[in-house]
């Protein structure tokens, strides 16, 4: 008997690595297949094997030409590692274009990291889904509470963690330098002469503590894209520093959590790498010095002891969670997805599962539905955009948009002939 398959959609690097990473805890014995959804940020070749899950069957497709993926229909679960509009979009047309069959995929989303900010605008447009993973008690409460109050079945919230979270505990080595890790995030800060500044301060403390390796982990080369737009690359910004940068400064790249096997202390602004870091014991930072503030999310740290400047730095601080936050935040727990298991056998065991039916229908919210419905490449009846040069938006629209993506390969090659050398100066790539 051919093993269960689960699907995993995505759009961008992050979210792939959030999916295929809730895919191995939730089904661990079925295949993977992975459905890259085409647009700004699909992942290159090179972010994949950073990440390094590999599934079973990979495709890159438009959003809309899931509603006729006979194997997508027949997959046992399908994992919606995508944004809020795009779950929401493929809710309805896949509810429509699955109804009445013997057989549906279970629905699983959830969030790639903290939930900070526009919590109801998130989580209304993923209601209606199988399962919605919220990845501590915090968020599920919220969740919960949220969509009971508006008729949505509460029990379709299943408190987990991310998925990501796991490594071996920290333990201090003698074998090499102490290691202070920068975990880059691409919008934040975001003006220019911020993330110049932050750069600057990096610098600083790696020339004060010569005996100490400073590592600014990037997340992607100038011309790939994420899941936000890194404008001003730390890779370029530091041939502006004032002073040459010390050579105890890299930049590199690899996979998080093989960065942290090496760290003594993660220093960021607000990247879930910070809980990562924390599950580990990993002394973690939540830098200050732009501000505690909504528009940077580190005001979601608020209460974990963590705050820290770059003077407290450079004077020695090591900032540890404060044990009753990480337990509320998911840190710590052994086996956090056995709930979402639990659920995915019970919803298994009901029978039939019932047609998808998203919050916003369009008796509900047939305006902001339908906004949603096109820019994901599909009429109110769930059906593909028909267009000349096939389904998936306008002819224009699809059009400019390889135009777009043609050119951001000419760009990302750009980064591998021009830039690579400058990392290779600085840093391990």
């Amino acid at each position: 008997m051919p093993p269960r398959r689960i699907a995993v959609l995505a759009d961008s690097d992050t979210r792939w690595k959030w999916g295929a990473s809730v895919a191995q805890q939730i089904a661990p014995g079925h295949a993977l297949d992975a459905y890259f959804l085409r647009g700004r940020s699909t992942p290159t070749e090179r972010q994949l094997a950073e990440i390094g899950i590999e599934p079973d069957t990979a495709r890159e497709l438009p959003t809309a030409d899931l509603v006729d993926d006979a194997d997508l229909a027949d997959a046992d679960i399908v994992v919606m590692a995508v944004s809020g509009g795009t779950v929401l979009a493929l809710t309805h047309s896949l509810g429509l274009a699955w109804a009445g069959r013997e057989h549906r995929p279970i629905t699983v989303t959830g969030y790639v990291g903290v939930v900070y900010e526009k919590m109801i605008d998130g989580l209304l447009t993923r209601g209606g889904t199988d399962i919605v993973l919220a990845n501590s008690t915090y968020d599920a409460d919220r969740f919960g509470a949220a969509f009971a109050s508006v008729e949505i079945d509460p029990d379709s919230v299943v408190e987990c963690a991310l998925p990501f979270l796991g490594g071996e505990p920290y333990r201090p080595s003698t074998e090499r330098p102490f290691t202070l890790t920068f975990a880059v995030q691409p919008s934040v800060p975001k003006s220019k002469q911020d993330r110049l500044r932050l750069l600057e301060r990096a610098a600083a403390h790696a020339r004060r503590h010569p005996d100490r390796q400073v590592l600014m982990k990037l997340r992607s080369l100038p011309g790939e894209h994420t899941t936000h737009v890194e404008a001003d690359p730390y890779q370029l910004l530091i041939q502006n520093l004032a002073e040459p940068a010390p050579a105890n400064l890299q930049l590199v790249y690899g996979n998080m959590g093989e960065v942290l096997d090496r760290t003594d202390l993660l220093v960021t602004v607000s990247s879930t790498a910070a809980l990562e870091s924390m599950q580990r014991g990993i002394p973690t930072a939540i830098l200050t010095d732009f501000g505690v503030r909504e528009a940077h999310g580190n005001h979601y740290f608020i209460h974990s002891g963590c705050l820290a400047s770059w003077d407290e730095l450079d004077a020695g601080a090591l900032p540890l969670p404060d044990p009753a936050w990480a337990d509320a935040q998911g840190i710590g727990k052994s086996d956090p997805y056995a709930a979402a298991r639990t659920r995915v056998a019970a919803l298994r065991a009901a029978g039939p599962l019932p047609t998808l039916r998203p919050y916003y229908t369009p008796e509900r919210a047939g305006i902001y539905l339908g906004g949603l419905l096109a820019r994901n490449g599909f009429d109110e009846k769930g059906r593909p955009l028909n267009t000349p040069l096939g389904t998936g938006g306008s002819g224009l629209k699809r059009a400019v948009r390889g135009v777009a993506r043609r050119g951001a390969k000419a760009v990302y090659r750009v980064g591998y002939q021009r830039v690579a050398p400058t990392l290779r100066k600085w840093g391990a790539v």
